[in-house]
């Protein structure tokens, strides 16, 4: 364990809550000013680590506790869960029905986004080191974080190598190079990343190629539809499935996968559990949105009911393929995968302003779901990857605490500022493309289109299983619109096989650290752009 502390810090110390408060405020009103500007929310952990980085080296006493690689690491999770938690799960979802001029709905939706965004996370926590989300899983951004604040408490070859690796991410990413995507090719799974490169780059040149456009034309959500159902029938039996202590498996991922379960901190009937509750906090969420909303007068008992038990399940599993894409990619589509969930209400015949809160709501999960698993993959690696038990379950529990707190002061920063932005009518980009399907409405066609397309994406997750999440990953590409991202993601994938084949698994480690620096030297070029770019 690092820095041989034998007791993990605790948020409660009055300096560490002071302090993650501030950062909690920096990061929440960081993501409200850029998803508002750009519509993207920028990842800030890696800036949090360094601001706690540098607050080490301040000659007061106070301050050098901050040498403290678990300390360092509550920052980033305090600043990360602040920028996620306002920008994705709660000034997304109010600005939707705001966009529909459904102002008075702002607030309901407000108080049900909010107890998405902490359903969401807790759910998370309880079952991360599952079965389901296993901590070895790739968690891209988590690793790059933990690697930036090892290199910088170690030194040596392992600063020099992030160093470097940052400084390539910088470079490309001036150049319009997805570093992250570049990164993540490193430390992925080969099989799932091909397919998500794939996957992106039949949307970026099916226009050319095919002269098609598959966004347009609903194929990438039809092939998620399908890719998401098989994933959700194999997590089922992950959960419900007696395991057998004798399964064979083949191919070095799956052994990998088995080596690792014997290991897992969370045994499947507790995530069982976690997943039950959680799935009846969203059933009361929804009651409560439906009812402080006034849109029970618009519905019979019967679409009321399905309403409810309806934007339940979406928000459920919305959370899960967005927490499977985050964990296999280090992207997630929650965009995408929410507006699916609205298309499938405007099939049903949900009045308009009962769909404005249903993809609010089922914008709200997943976003802090995701950043809650790459704030404790950081922990679990800066904690020695789970070889002292009671060592990781006891920081990440104050992991938890601090995003929780840190998803407190997001809100209070909402509440506080969402007026003045709407009335400069700075609203997240997405929130306009929400409403102005629900204008347009439903119609055959797509419904033909998303069950068409259904098929062939059921058919490729199917055949990876649930370790390689094929499907889902090709959807995911599919939905995301990265310029030459795909570029980025195959050459990464073919280089990485080459050197290992060269240098065989002695080279994992340093790959790992490049990448880790492809993928800081990313998010630090976007944050300073998207500075820069709010400036002027």
């Amino acid at each position: 364990m690092d820095n041989k502390e034998k007791k993990h810090p605790s948020i409660f110390e009055p300096f560490a809550l002071f302090l993650n408060i501030v950062t909690a405020i920096l990061g929440a009103i960081i993501g409200m000013q850029i998803v508002t500007t750009l519509g993207v929310t920028p990842n800030t952990a890696i800036i949090g680590a360094l601001v706690a980085m540098l607050i080490a080296r301040i000659p007061i006493t106070i301050f050098k506790k901050y040498k403290s690689v678990h300390r360092q690491n509550i920052v980033q999770t305090s600043i990360s869960s602040a920028t996620f938690g306002a920008a994705n799960s709660l000034l997304i979802p109010i600005g939707i029905p705001y966009v529909m001029g459904a102002t008075e709905l702002v607030v309901p939706m407000l108080i049900g986004a909010a107890l998405a965004m902490f359903v969401d996370a807790a759910i998370l926590y309880k079952i991360f080191d599952s079965k389901l989300f296993p901590a070895s899983g790739t968690w891209a951004p988590g690793v790059a974080t933990a690697e930036s604040i090892l290199a910088g408490d170690k030194g040596g070859k392992r600063a020099a190598l992030l160093g470097v690796g940052t400084a390539i991410g910088l470079i490309g990413s001036y150049f319009k190079i997805s570093m992250s995507a570049f990164g993540v090719a490193f430390i992925g799974n080969i099989w799932a990343l091909t397919m998500f490169g794939i996957g992106l780059m039949i949307r970026q040149y099916s226009i050319p190629w095919f002269n098609m456009d598959v966004n347009k034309l609903f194929i990438a959500h039809g092939v998620m539809i399908g890719a998401g159902i098989i994933a959700l029938i194999q997590a089922g039996l992950l959960i419900f499935s007696k395991q057998k202590n004798n399964v064979i498996q083949k191919g070095h991922d799956e052994v990998a996968a088995a080596s690792e379960e014997r290991a897992l901190t969370v045994p499947i009937n507790k995530a069982r559990k976690a997943l039950g509750i959680g799935f009846i906090a969203y059933l009361v969420i929804a009651l409560i949105i439906a009812i402080i909303g006034g849109i029970m007068t618009q519905m019979s008992l019967g679409m009321l009911l399905g309403f409810i038990l309806f934007a339940a399940f979406a928000a459920f599993v919305h959370e899960l393929i967005v927490g499977i894409a985050a964990m296999h990619s280090g992207w997630f589509p929650a965009f995408a995968v929410a507006f699916i969930t609205l298309l499938f209400g405007m099939m049903i015949g949900f009045p308009p302003l009962a769909l404005a809160l249903l993809a609010g709501f089922s914008a709200a999960t997943g976003p802090a779901f995701a950043d809650m698993g790459y704030d404790l993959k950081t922990g679990y690696i800066l904690r020695g990857n789970g070889e002292d038990k009671e060592f990781e379950l006891h920081g990440r529990k104050q992991q938890y605490v601090t995003g929780m707190i840190a998803f407190g002061v997001a809100l209070l920063t909402v509440v506080f500022t969402y007026k003045g932005y709407f009335a400069q009518n700075m609203v997240p980009p997405i929130d306009k493309v929400y409403a102005s399907t629900i204008k347009a409405g439903a119609s055959p066609e797509i419904a033909m289109q998303l069950l068409l397309w259904a098929i062939p994406g059921a058919i490729v997750q199917l055949i990876g299983g649930p370790k390689r999440q094929l499907g889902v990953m090709f959807a995911t590409g599919l939905l995301i619109a990265t310029p030459n991202a795909c570029w980025a993601v195959l050459v990464g994938i073919l280089i990485r096989v080459i050197v290992l084949k060269v240098k065989g698994k002695e080279a994992e480690k340093s790959m790992s650290i490049l990448a880790a620096g492809f993928i800081a030297g990313d998010a630090l070029y976007s944050f300073f752009n998207s500075v820069f770019k709010i400036k002027k």
